[in-house]
């Protein structure tokens, strides 16, 4: 069974622990974040051993978060230019561990490079799925495209489109809850593990979904979103740093 902590961490807007030495570096770049709302217990059973929905206010919530990754680099090292640099799109959930330490959990992670992918998959046991994709602004809309490859299910796709509003000067608890996560819960060769990041703190803007065709989150074995989401933003984008993985506790 999921483990519950007590007390979650505090959602801070800052990274709770900065990250000196760094795993992996990378830059996340025009971000579109769409979310709709889920009941824990449909996701339950979808989290790692160790880990359960964090909730806001009784819910949880299923992400579509479209971006550019921007040269992803090992340890303090240069990122790369052209492997290290790709669209990417994923669906997400919400955790928290047996520490109190929130966290993402993605469903699927879709991207245009296919040895990143490899990587991904094989070193860390990412969900990475190969797609063509692309990220295309035209003033203060941007669109995002993929249609998946491999390994499966081949033509899982989405198409979002948003418009840029003005920022936002006072995030409100819901949406630091949505963007302010300072790791990741995955399974990773039968055990769970945390990988932390930092960044600095997201510049959010108000944003206008225009398009939304997907079915990447049906495809990630979650319920099919019903309705307007509750939640669309944009993020001009952060660097970002990862720390070694820990274990959360059991």
């Amino acid at each position: 069974m999921p483990t519950v902590p007590p007390v979650p961490e505090p959602i801070t807007a800052d990274p709770p622990v900065p990250i000196t030495s760094p795993l992996l570096t990378q830059s996340w770049l025009d971000l579109a974040f769409v979310h709709w709302v889920v009941d824990p217990a449909d996701v339950a059973g979808l989290l790692p051993a160790g880990t359960a929905p964090d909730t806001l206010g009784g819910v949880t919530y299923v992400g579509l978060v479209a971006f550019r990754m921007h040269r992803v680099g090992w340890f303090r090292l240069p990122g790369v230019p052209y492997l290290g640099t790709f669209p990417e799109t994923n669906v997400r959930l919400y955790s928290v561990d047996g520490h109190g330490r929130r966290g993402v959990v993605f469903r699927s992670l879709d991207a245009s490079r296919l040895i990143p992918v490899i990587m991904a998959r094989v070193g860390f046991r990412l969900p990475y799925l190969w797609s063509r994709m692309s990220v295309r602004r035209d003033g203060d809309t941007i669109g995002y495209t993929s249609s998946r490859r491999w390994p499966g299910p081949r033509g899982a796709h989405s198409r979002i489109t948003v418009r840029v509003g003005g920022p936002l000067e006072e995030p409100s608890e819901l949406e630091h809850f949505l963007t302010a996560r300072w790791g990741m819960h995955n399974a990773s060769f039968g055990r769970s593990m945390y990988l932390p990041n930092d960044h600095p703190r997201w510049p959010l803007h108000r944003a206008e979904l225009i398009e939304c065709d997907e079915d990447l989150v049906s495809a990630a074995g979650l319920p099919e979103p019903v309705g307007a989401p509750v939640s669309v933003l944009y993020s001009p984008g952060v660097p970002v740093r990862f720390g070694p993985p820990a274990r959360p506790r059991r």
